[in-house]
């Protein structure tokens, strides 16, 4: 069919084209491998995943489950982002040693602290499964049979393009990682929520654990026995620089994109999940702020908490202005339309859109129920422990702790459907007067630890309306809006489209499984006549700080190297002045699960550390936008410098290979 110039235009808004969207298998690069050459790249296919070899996939790991971290030493040495290790470092400290505050450098190994549950998993390998599974092998039977080759080991089964392709992933664990450095939090965390997804960006996002093995180098639960991991890989690190245009390649672990979904789905999150999502939170935040402010216990106590609710939080606004932004809406509908006349006479996609718009209709009150469920009553706590209240600071809880219950309970009632609201949250309503009544009475009962407090009814019937939401939508895969009979009209719908669209480069959504994303060195133009580079510096660091925000006061030995110059071989000649370059960007395709990824050049070097989109950039999860799009990476200088000068442990450089 000839398409009309609108529908032209539409296309160019979603196809990738020449533009650097894209996070593919890496067991499939071979497929890219000439583009990415062409831009650049120096490497082969079989540099960058192998199983005959060592390869870059022998040097990334997924950390704690939901991040990216790399290894730089022949000793297991890793880097991530600092808010990745957050949990840990926070676990570690007290007012006595606030690590979060102070920041921790382990000054022998002996001094490296482990971490309970946090673990680390490298790819073995990956392969396309789905003809064994329509010979008759089942799931159980293929994974069983992966994890039996060696100890260690851990496999799953991922769906690629709503179930068109099935791959198994197998993957060696290693559960002692302990801690070795990290940053004060107003170097790790500069900026903290203010400056989140936000560019020009001054914060230096990375923490270093090692990973700690058997002396024959296989996975063993901690000991003091262990011994550092010998990787089959390890990066080399690159202080050469770059400039804009050069390429750049993310190696990770991408957690969730959504480019296939109908544009009913983007208007439903645009629309009305997202604000309402950010409106519940923005309360929340208010609350545990001031009580952070008031005491620096419940500063530390409150940190971790607030760094989460903070950062979907800003996200989901950065989304919302880049799906306005780029009329997502309407160019996925117009879209829609082509491909429903393409359709019209081939039976086996006629109907899917259609069948995908009533899908919507029927589950989209139900979605909204559980999410205001989740973000309001499932948020609060169900009791609070006898450890918890034997702490010295846990009365100076009690005020924050009930404004906490009385926003939530009060936006659940305000905000859920009135069809989905919890049988036993009315009844209290009912008995007690007002939502703020019971409100009061469920939060006297959980603070007071009574044997059978009111909230356990409440609890239970959470649990029912989430397991009936569950039972209504057919699908346990709640992560996002959908529903079994939703995924079996994509399998359809995206096999379809990769009929009738054989222009478009299609790449499977992120699922927490290792792709490669390739990219330049690149600024964009915020606004008309305004331009972002690539690069900050120390120098918008000293010009953001502020001994008196919390979030900005960065160290003293910051000010007085600054005051010196005395840079060392970290410092450069930037426009013309001395300098530490601080932070970059590039166009490569990320999202959450990308944090901590290795930033490499065309080399395979490591040049930086990504941790961060710029703020429109947040929709890249749902439509990837080449002019704005870009991702956000703490140059790997900055962290040497920072190891070397701030933390006075040039030991741990002498691990890495620097060029």
């Amino acid at each position: 069919m000839k398409r009309t110039l609108l529908t032209l235009f539409t296309l160019l808004c979603l196809l990738p084209a020449a533009a650097d969207e894209g996070m593919w298998l890496p067991s499939l690069i071979s497929s890219r491998i000439d583009d990415m050459r062409a831009k650049g790249f120096r490497l082969s296919a079989e540099d960058i995943y192998s199983i005959n070899q060592a390869s870059m996939k022998d040097a990334v790991v997924l950390f704690d489950g939901g991040c990216t971290g790399e290894l730089v030493s022949a000793e297991g040495l890793l880097l991530t982002n600092h808010h990745c290790g957050y949990d840990a470092i926070q676990r570690h400290s007290t007012v006595e040693h606030d690590y979060l505050t102070h920041g921790f450098w382990a000054r022998t190994r002996a001094e490296e602290l482990p971490n309970k549950d946090l673990n680390v998993r490298f790819l073995v390998r990956m392969e396309e499964i789905t003809k064994r599974l329509a010979a008759g092998e089942t799931p159980e039977e293929i994974i069983a049979r992966a994890e039996a080759e060696a100890p260690g080991y851990r496999a799953s089964i991922e769906q690629m393009y709503y179930g068109n392709q099935q791959f198994l992933f197998v993957y060696e664990q290693f559960d002692d990682v302990r801690l070795v450095a990290a940053p004060p939090s107003s170097i790790g965390k500069f900026g903290g929520d203010t400056d989140n997804w936000i560019w020009p960006r001054h914060t230096g996002d990375f923490s270093i654990f090692r990973i700690y093995a058997s002396r024959d180098n296989k996975p063993a639960a901690y000991s003091p026995d262990n011994v550092p991991y010998r990787p089959k890989r390890h990066f080399t690190i690159s202080t050469k620089g770059f400039r804009e245009g050069d390429f750049t390649m993310i190696y990770g672990f991408p957690g969730n994109t959504q480019e296939y979904i109908l544009s009913d789905a983007v208007a439903y999150i645009a629309e009305r999940s997202d604000p309402a999502k950010i409106a519940i939170r923005d309360g929340r935040l208010e609350i545990i702020s001031r009580a952070q402010e008031s005491d620096p216990a419940l500063r530390i106590h409150y940190a971790a908490k607030h760094a989460s609710i903070a950062n979907a939080w800003k996200k989901w606004q950065g989304e919302v202005l880049g799906i306005q932004r780029r009329g997502t809406v309407a160019a996925k509908r117009a879209y829609e339309e082509e491909f429903a006349r393409w359709a019209q006479d081939k039976p086996e996609y006629r109907d899917v859109v259609a069948g995908l718009k009533a899908e919507y209709a029927r589950i989209t009150d139900p979605y909204f129920a559980r999410e205001i469920t989740l973000e309001t009553l499932a948020a609060l706590p169900g009791k609070y422990t006898p450890e918890e209240r034997q702490k010295e600071f846990f009365p100076r809880r009690e005020t924050p702790e009930r404004e906490l219950f009385h926003w939530q309970v009060g936006e659940y009632a305000r905000r859920c459907p009135v069809l989905f609201q919890i049988p036993e949250f009315l009844d209290g309503v009912a008995k007690y007067g007002t939502v703020d009544a019971y409100a009061e009475r469920l939060f006297e009962e959980t603070w007071n630890g009574g044997e059978t407090p009111l909230s356990d009814s409440l609890q239970n019937g959470i649990k029912r309306m989430l397991n009936h939401i569950t039972w209504l939508t057919g699908t346990k895969s709640l992560r996002n809006l959908t529903s079994k009979h939703l995924n079996e009209l994509y399998t359809r719908y995206v096999k379809g489209l990769q009929e009738w669209d054989t222009e478009r480069a299609f790449y499977p959504d992120a699922n927490l499984t290792l792709r490669v994303a390739y990219g330049t060195i690149a600024g964009y133009e915020y606004a008309d006549g305004e331009y972002h580079k690539p690069q900050t510096t120390l120098d918008g660091i000293i010009a953001k700080d502020n001994p008196e925000i919390y979030d900005y006061d960065i160290p003293q030995a910051l000010r007085d190297l600054y005051a010196s110059k005395d840079y060392g071989r970290w410092g450069v000649e930037i426009d013309g002045r001395r300098t530490v370059p601080v932070c970059f960007l590039a166009s490569n395709h990320t999202t959450g699960g990308n944090s901590g990824s290795p930033v490499l050049n065309a080399n395979g070097e490591l040049i930086g550390i990504n941790f961060d989109r710029t703020w429109r950039s947040t929709m890249s999860d749902i439509a990837f936008d080449p002019s704005i799009c870009r991702n956000i990476a703490v140059d790997i200088r900055y962290v040497l410098f920072v190891i070397d000068r701030i933390g006075d442990a040039d030991y741990l450089l002498q691990e890495m290979k620097i060029k």
